[in-house]
């Protein structure tokens, strides 16, 4: 048994099983079957290291129910690190795992090969994609804009400049919000920001992570770590919670250091941005999983809304939406579950927008609630302090958001 085996072991004995992680887990909410809870998982990687049980087909499915939202990770009394040891069953039965055998192909080829398998999804938009989706072989057809995100200046300068900060892309701002990022650089020139968008960063691994191939997603860690660690900057800013959260708290744990400067950008922003004044417009939030649990982050999202000149009403608790990553692709059932949940809530709240601050739930509450604008906080920060109307693009057209009118 190795060290690191050695570790989880000892860390997963210290678990007196009283059943305090089942409490927000979602999937124990959608199926109450003990292994289906964040308890019985634990129990199960246990007997898994011990060797009291072998990998099969219900295991590897139960290991990998887990929706890695981190809402656990602070329910242990005894501190146990629940999610952890979930990354380490789930690189103990990658290769015995045959259900997901193609997502982790399609995963690792999208990783090496990003603008490649970028194309020719565009190429199959039209055609396969939505036949496997009416099949269920995928739960949905995603939009895709017409062009990936690329920036024209690997250092976007300004006059009199107050500081200087990185942006990490990420996957889905880069191939389906390319748009979040040119807000952001907007927003960040308009506080007289110089802006590095460095090149050479790659995947943060999350997706490989999550899928088992935890010594692929530390060699993605270790070529980010080289890349931010040589760049003078005081932030790294990320629209992706996922993103931020494998910069800043996992990459010390698969590639011995992280970096500490990776913040969301609500945490960034929260004390740079005045009061604008008040407009008739109101507006839900939703908590992302991996920015509430995984980087404790809730009001600095609802005070910079709040200094945006839009009311939040009807608070709404902080619950998964279902995407998980590729969660929704291996659980659609589960998934859909969450998401129609979810959606009820937000529609009920009566309020006419919904802001989030991750693309991956902008992608999945999007699919359901559309009598209102879904946005990305970064474009309420545009409009609000940049043009006061924000242009997404989708599809390669722009979309008059008009929240300000």
């Amino acid at each position: 048994m190795s060290l690191e085996e050695l570790k989880f072991k000892e860390d997963l004995l210290k678990c007196v099983r009283c059943g305090g992680c089942k409490a927000l887990c979602p999937t124990y909410d959608k199926d109450v079957s003990e292994g289906m809870g964040a308890r019985g998982r634990l129990v199960l990687v246990n007997s898994l290291l011990k060797g009291d049980i072998k990998p099969s087909p219900l295991l590897n499915n139960r290991i990998f129910s887990c929706i890695l939202c981190n809402a656990c990770s602070g329910l242990c009394p005894l501190k146990v690190d629940i999610v952890g040891a979930i990354y380490h069953g789930r690189a103990l039965l990658n290769k015995t795992d045959r259900r997901r055998k193609y997502l982790r192909y399609a995963a690792k080829l999208s990783v090496k090969w990003p603008e490649l398998s970028f194309r020719i999804l565009r190429m199959l938009r039209n055609n396969l994609l939505p036949a496997l989706s009416s099949r269920g072989v995928i739960p949905f057809t995603p939009e895709l804009p017409s062009a990936s995100f690329k920036s024209p200046e690997q250092v976007h300068k300004v006059s009199k400049h107050r500081g200087r900060v990185a942006i990490f892309t990420g996957c889905s701002v880069n191939f389906i919000f390319p748009s979040l990022a040119e807000s952001l650089i907007n927003v960040l020139k308009k506080l007289r920001y110089e802006v590095v968008i460095p090149k050479g960063m790659v995947c943060c691994g999350a997706p490989l992570r999550s899928l088992g191939l935890e010594k692929e997603a530390a060699e993605l860690a270790k070529k980010n770590l080289g890349v931010f660690n040589k760049l003078k900057v005081e932030a790294i800013l990320s629209l992706c919670p996922t993103c931020t959260m494998s910069l800043k708290t996992e990459y010390p744990k698969i590639a011995g250091e992280g970096l500490d400067k990776a913040m969301d950008i609500s945490v960034f922003f929260k004390d740079k941005i005045e009061t604008t004044a008040p407009i008739f417009k109101t507006a839900v939030y939703h908590d992302p999983c991996h920015l509430y649990h995984g980087l404790g982050v809730s009001k600095e999202p609802r005070e910079i809304i709040r200094k945006a000149g839009i009311g939040l009403i009807n608070e709404i608790s902080p619950e998964c939406c279902g995407f998980g990553g590729t969660f929704c692709f291996s659980n659609s059932k589960i998934s859909e579950g969450l998401l129609t949940d979810r959606a009820k809530q937000i529609k009920a709240s009566g309020a006419d927008t919904l802001i989030t601050s991750c693309p991956g739930c902008m992608l999945q509450l999007g699919r359901m609630i559309s009598d209102r604008p879904v946005l990305h906080l970064v474009e309420l920060l545009e409009e609000a302090y940049c043009f006061r109307t924000a242009n997404r693009k989708e599809s390669g057209k722009k979309q008059e958001l008009n929240l300000f009118d």
